[in-house]
């Protein structure tokens, strides 16, 4: 099939790269030329793991291209995926702004049959604002579908190509037919394809992430009653985790949820219910709770130096908001950076692919390590905010070395406390108790 991406972010390039990998001839569009003539060179802006092979493969077999054309890709297009943003506006509903943007610019070379997919997280009824829109732009009644994303950043790929199903919302068979051809190569495995009405397609999306969202604020609540009960959450976390009622996925305690999906989808959703004169109360709890999780390392810091932060020099490993990504948007490290900085510290930083992004934010009032280790060179204590691989096995007396003060504060629970102890730590997690060197 032939196929137009309006939009080359996260969302956009992952699915334009997939399907033009699958067969497709594939367009990708986007309203930045620097960002198109980098990609048209096989640059990739995003980091993704496997995801760079793939569009120098596919760019070089000529079935992925990169425009700022709308008038080149859209009129040969079957299908035309709106994949921009809808970022959270101040009031916590989505900004649709660019999705008007798009919707108008294509609409004058829209192939009559041509199938208008949406692609981007966006509110219930939107799809029908869309097709209303077309229809006065046009001037016919023209095909609008909904196809909502459910990739992890760090894991995209495989959830692209063996995802656990598809959700399609359309408005007749004929249009479902052509995006259950689309998808078959992906499907190989009997995954299932939903296909349902387009507003129960775009809230689908919305309950997915704050169903996820809920459990991780759930699990967050109950490691700081386990704290305070001098319970251990890992503990309580296994003898839950194999009831097969509640399972194992997402149960895992932090500092909290970050990223471009679960905020903004939390918020939004309770934004719609409010429209509707619904008080969403679980909705708030988890944004409420995810707030307060943010703000628990750099409050077990301040109680450990009895509020004394001054000229304390501090480490932390992990600024993205998960591991395999560069991407820092509502990232619990920012929270922790911002609360020391005010505090005096001087920080020290270091994570394998975000730290450029961080330093976009904060210039030179961080020091940025490109080796781990070299984050602990004289610190007072090292806070670990982001589960990267690389960090799971360090050499324990290599990192007492290098600190001033052996003190870990471990916001992902990547440690076990016992070994911590024995190689002489001072030991912080989450949900989990305390354990103090035996030289303190």
């Amino acid at each position: 099939m032939k196929i137009a991406v309006i939009g080359t972010g996260y969302v956009g390039l992952v699915t334009g790269t997939c399907f033009a990998e699958s067969g497709n001839d594939v367009v990708c569009v986007d309203i930045d030329q620097t960002k198109i003539e980098r990609l048209r060179n096989g640059e990739v802006p995003i980091y993704e793991p496997g995801l760079g092979e793939l569009i120098e493969r596919n760019i070089a077999s000529g079935r992925l291209q990169f425009t700022t054309a709308v008038s080149v890709a859209v009129p040969p297009a079957q299908l035309v995926y709106l994949a921009v943003g809808t970022p959270m506006s101040e009031s916590g509903a989505a900004d649709l702004t660019a999705l008007w943007a798009v919707v108008d610019s294509i609409a004058p070379y829209l192939n009559e049959n041509a199938i208008t997919v949406t692609k981007s997280t966006v509110p219930v009824g939107t799809n029908a604002q869309i097709l209303a829109r077309l229809k006065q732009n046009t001037g016919r009644d023209c095909r609008v579908a909904s196809n909502p994303e459910f990739l992890k950043e760090g894991a995209a790929i495989d959830d692209f190509m063996k995802p656990d199903r598809v959700v399609v919302g359309v408005r007749s068979e004929e249009d479902g037919e052509i995006l259950r051809q689309l998808y078959a190569p992906f499907l190989r495995t009997e995954k299932p394809f939903l296909t349902m009405s387009p507003e129960s397609a775009e809230m689908t999306k919305y309950v997915a992430n704050a169903l996820l969202a809920t459990k991780i604020s759930f699990i967050n609540e109950m490691s700081g009653i386990c704290s305070a009960m001098d319970a251990n959450i890992d503990d309580v976390r296994r003898g839950i985790g194999h009831d097969s009622r509640i399972g194992f996925a997402f149960l895992f305690p932090g500092v909290g949820y970050g990223g471009s999906c679960f905020p903004k989808d939390v918020r939004a959703l309770d934004y719609l219910a409010k429209s509707q004169d619904i008080d969403a109360q679980i909705l708030q709890s988890v944004d409420r709770v995810n707030t307060v999780q943010k703000e628990l390392v750099p409050k077990l810091i301040k109680q450990h130096f009895d509020n004394d932060l001054d000229g304390k020099k501090i480490g932390v490993w992990g600024l993205a908001f998960k591991p395999k990504t560069d991407d820092i948007r509502e990232a619990p490290a920012l929270v922790l950076i911002d609360r020391l900085l005010e505090a005096g510290c001087e920080l020290c930083v270091h994570d394998p692919e975000a730290m450029s992004n961080v330093c976009e934010k904060y210039g030179d009032r961080l020091t940025y390590c490109d080796r781990q280790l070299d984050a602990l060179n004289g610190v007072d204590a090292v806070a670990i905010m982001t589960e990267w691989g690389e960090f799971r096995t360090p050499d324990y007396a290599e990192m007492k070395s290098r600190m001033k003060q052996a003190v870990v504060f471990d916001g992902r629970n990547i440690f076990n406390g016992e070994q911590m102890q024995s190689a002489g730590f001072t030991y912080y997690s989450i949900g989990r108790p305390t354990v103090r060197s035996s030289m303190e």
